[in-house]
């Protein structure tokens, strides 16, 4: 197969990344169908895509004809079979649970034609532990937005030891023609690229925090001015969820037994009692009144 062939994209998971997954590469030009095993998500799923470009289109961002061609692109489905079973890139952006994803990609693999490429989102899992679970390991890799996925530029492409060229060759270039600027990584490593970068970040703001070196408040005011990041750690970890920066270091330690891969006590402090970020109006900073 080549990029050219690829006319149908299934996404897989119609919550907050699946859902502007289908939008971004609607505006690309691809028909595509969201699914979720949840009416009542492809509901909010189609809700918000109605909402969110008709606020692109009053603040002139689109045009109303490209409005309406990307809205006629994107289909919704509780079906699987009917989403993906004539798919030409299927990306899945279901919950970060490794058997659950394990069992959708070898539900996809019965499911779609053999040229179909099966790629991930995931930014916790690698492609391999999801390939051992088809038939197509090399048409299988990791295509890693960043959220909000409308806004954000970059997607990470991993490719595992089995993931043939075509297939990079391929994701890289739909990543393109939807607008983004992909970076190919070439061995799977924890984290991938960002989020080892990120993680180093946060350690350190939260070793800081936990010692009592520096208040919160000041750590992320020297990483904006200092280092002219846009956010600085703390209230980027409000953003992306203390429970799921929680989760991970959990997952990590549990791997690891080493102390040093804990939860840091400021991080679990506030998601223990439920202050997990912008999400429910609290976490490091509090939202509440915003």
């Amino acid at each position: 197969m080549k990029f050219q062939n690829v006319k149908k994209i299934c996404v897989v998971g119609a919550g907050a990344m699946g859902r502007q997954i289908a939008m971004v590469n609607a505006l690309g030009g691809y028909d595509v169908t969201l699914n979720d095993s949840a009416g009542e998500a492809l509901t909010k799923a189609q809700e918000w895509a109605e909402s969110w470009l008709a606020g692109r289109v009053q603040k002139g961002r689109l045009t109303a004809e490209k409005a309406a061609e990307a809205k006629g692109k994107i289909k919704y489905s509780q079906d699987l079979t009917v989403a993906a079973s004539d798919a030409d890139l299927v990306i899945e952006a279901i919950v970060e649970l490794l058997d659950v994803k394990q069992a959708m990609f070898e539900n996809l693999d019965a499911i779609c034609p053999p040229h179909t490429i099966l790629a991930s989102n995931s930014s916790s899992y690698p492609s391999s532990q999801l390939a051992a679970f088809t038939k197509r390991p090399e048409k299988v890799c990791n295509m890693h937005y960043f959220n909000p996925p409308t806004v954000m530029e970059l997607v990470e492409v991993v490719r595992n030891e089995k993931t043939s060229q075509e297939t990079v060759d391929i994701v890289m270039a739909v990543c393109r023609q939807t607008g983004k600027g992909p970076i190919l990584i070439n061995k799977e490593i924890d984290g991938f690229v960002v989020n080892r970068i990120l993680r180093a970040i946060y350690t350190e703001a939260l070793f800081l925090l936990e010692n009592d070196y520096a208040a919160f408040q000041d750590i992320d005011y020297a990483v904006k001015k200092g280092l002219n990041h846009p956010m600085g750690p703390f209230e980027l970890m409000d953003q992306i969820g203390l429970d799921i920066l929680c989760a991970k270091k959990v997952q990590k330690y549990r791997e690891t037994g080493n102390d040093a891969d804990r939860p840091a006590r400021p991080l679990e402090e506030r998601y223990l009692r439920g202050d997990l970020g912008r999400k429910t109006g609290k976490g490091f900073y509090d939202y509440t009144n915003k």
